[in-house]
Order: structure tokens, then sequence, then C-alpha cells
């Protein structure tokens, strides 16, 4: 049971990766990873490459990538999308969906942090 480590794209809070380190949880931001200005679909990859689960407030995208990724027979470590909350509830319910699904557990879904 590995935990959950998160990737935020580049529509994320600046500080929100850093918020989520100081609670415990490895997150690492667009910026921190070299990543600006790349193709939602390439941050995917890198992303699952790192075994990281990408977090981004572009649903609509991300949830067409998620289904995409899966037609085509492929795999990725996991995507959390959320409409934008103020960061302090952001950061609340990734923690509580980090506390209860793990890396292994989040392989190939598509979560709503809504339902967190």
């Amino acid at each position: 049971m590995s935990a959950i480590q998160v990737f935020t794209n580049e529509d994320v809070f600046g500080n929100l990766a850093h918020q989520l380190r100081t609670k415990g949880l490895d997150a690492v931001s667009t910026p921190e990873s070299s990543r600006l200005r790349f193709p939602d679909e390439s941050r995917l990859e890198w992303s699952t490459s790192q075994g990281r689960v990408l977090f981004s407030f572009n649903v609509r995208d991300f949830a067409r990538i998620h289904h995409e990724v899966l037609a085509r027979g492929e795999s990725h470590s996991g995507i959390v999308v959320s409409k934008r909350f103020p960061v302090g509830i952001v950061v609340l319910r990734l923690l509580h969906l980090a506390e209860t699904l793990d890396a292994e557990g989040m392989i190939d879904r598509l979560e709503f942090l809504s339902d967190w």
C-alpha cells in the first residue's frame, strides 16, 4: 500500500503543493517540475511516469483525457479534478482522499474533489 503522491497542474494555486507538503503529503507543482506550457496530455503522461496523481481545476479537459486514455487501452496514475474552492478546503479534501485511497487504488481513476 503506497501513499498517494500529487502533481498539481499549472492552473492550481501557486502554493498548494507546498501546503500539502506541510501536511505530510508528497506533492510537486507544475513549475517545480519544469512542466509549464506543456500540453495537458503530456503533463498526465509525466505524472504517470512519476507515479503521481494529477490534480487540476480543468475538469472538462481532464475528464475527457481520462476517457481517451482508457479507450486507447492505456493507463494513468489517477486524476483528481475540482471546481475552484478556497485553498484550505482543497487541502482538507485532498488529505481526506489521500487518507482513504492509496496510490494503487487511484490507478485509472477520475475523482471529483467535491465528493471528498
